[in-house]
């Protein structure tokens, strides 16, 4: 099981066979000489290679599914590149391209574009942190990991913040009874001097507000609060302010 999801890409995970060294070497000896059915047993028999690669590869905005599928990609590419008559495991072989498959995959598809340089160093501290964690059995500390790869703690800090996977302002992060709750209703509002209610003058409009209303709208957009804060000082649950603040809002709106 991975990631408690048995299916990934239509694939039971639970069920999935695994080949001895012997038999893959058989197979491929079949593969070579045009064997289809040899072919799709061996990349049968060595998906768990691949689940076991892209678990290095998880945390970054991708599904799954999309880096299991590249995965195999790389581990087809593998099987028919692979050289018999050289004295390598198979699986040492396939997992550098299953993972060069993986990092090609992921850099043509960042949503932002990161130089090689940063890159390369982000893949060697988050294996550093791999390292450590596994020699001490907790996470380790950003110094630690950058005095393992002997660079500065604030590279090891903007290399690894420039891989992370950006989130959506209107990524849901709660819902509750039909109203959802977005990246966006977290942020406060510091803009105190050049505020929009101030800008398109709606005074008449918010004095035709309920009182809870108001005030509501007094912390969030005048005050800066986020809907976390509003709720504790009102004494309401997040869900009512973000249910509230847009029944305002769409008050405001309809009178202007």
């Amino acid at each position: 099981m991975y990631y408690n999801k048995v299916e990934i890409s239509g694939v039971n995970t639970s069920k999935l066979k695994v080949l001895k060294e012997a038999e893959k070497m058989e197979l491929l000896k079949r593969v070579k000489q045009g064997d289809m059915q040899a072919r799709e047993e061996l990349i049968r028999g060595n998906l768990r290679l691949v689940l076991s690669v892209i678990q290095r590869f998880m945390g970054r905005g991708e599904s799954a599914d999309d880096l299991f599928q590249v995965g195999c990609i790389g581990l087809i590419k593998a099987i028919d590149n692979f050289d018999i008559t050289q004295p390598v495991r198979f699986s040492t072989y396939a997992v550098p391209m299953i993972m060069g498959e993986l990092r090609r995959y992921l850099r043509d598809n960042a949503p932002v574009r990161v130089s090689r340089s940063v890159r390369d160093l982000a893949y060697k501290a988050m294996q550093a942190k791999e390292k450590l964690t596994a020699e001490k059995g907790c996470e380790p500390r950003v110094e630690d990991i950058a005095k393992e790869i002997g660079v500065p703690r604030q590279d090891v800090v903007i290399a690894l913040e420039a891989i992370s996977a950006p989130i959506s302002l209107y990524e849901p992060v709660f819902s509750e009874s039909g109203d959802t709750i977005y990246v966006l209703d977290q942020l406060g509002d510091h803009n105190d001097d050049m505020n929009w209610l101030n800008e398109i003058s709606l005074k008449e409009a918010i004095a035709q507000l309920g009182k809870r209303e108001k005030r509501i709208l007094n912390l969030r957009f005048f005050r800066g609060k986020t809907q976390v804060e509003v709720a504790k000082e009102i004494g309401i649950s997040q869900a009512q302010v973000s249910r509230l603040e847009k029944g305002a809002l769409n008050k405001i709106k309809n009178r202007i």
